[in-house]
């Protein structure tokens, strides 16, 4: 009698961990996947190019400069990342990778003007993964609840 009412019971908590527990881990692995990759998605839009012109010793060439927005002063002002830089005329500086982004923070400093920056063009898309990404945290927040208030 023992040994049946133990199959049972297993029988009861397998369906139980099989048909409740296992999925909800897995939903919630799967959003949390979503959401990092939303967030890296999101993280692009701030992205831009600056272009100028640099003199030295009677030579010149344009610095392309690409740029990640960090924070946006009330004089217009954008607190930039250096990401990538580049000179059109590739015999006027020879630097290049982590010199040459050093370099560039010497000349340029750690802001830029925001109407001289080119910004990737961002369109709708955005606007529906910000918008996506707030539904799926309400989402996540009343399942969550749900499950507290059923004990599991």
């Amino acid at each position: 009698m023992a040994i049946l009412f133990a199959f049972i019971l297993a029988g009861f908590l397998g369906y139980i961990y099989g048909h409740r527990i296992r999925p909800n881990k897995r939903l919630q692995r799967t959003l949390r996947q979503i959401q990092e990759k939303c967030a890296a998605v999101l993280e692009d839009e701030k992205k831009g190019v600056y272009k100028t012109i640099v003199t030295d010793n009677q030579k010149s060439s344009e610095l392309v400069v690409e740029v990640k927005e960090l924070a946006v002063t009330q004089g217009g002002q954008v607190k930039v990342q250096y990401l990538n830089a580049y000179y059109k005329n590739p015999v006027f500086r020879t630097r290049k990778g982590a010199e040459l982004l050093q370099e560039v923070h010497g000349l340029l400093g750690d802001y830029l003007p925001k109407n001289e920056i080119e910004w990737y063009e961002v369109n709708g898309r955005h606007q529906n993964i910000r918008e996506f990404v707030q539904e799926l945290e309400t989402v996540q927040k009343s399942h969550i609840r749900i499950n507290e208030a059923n004990g599991k």
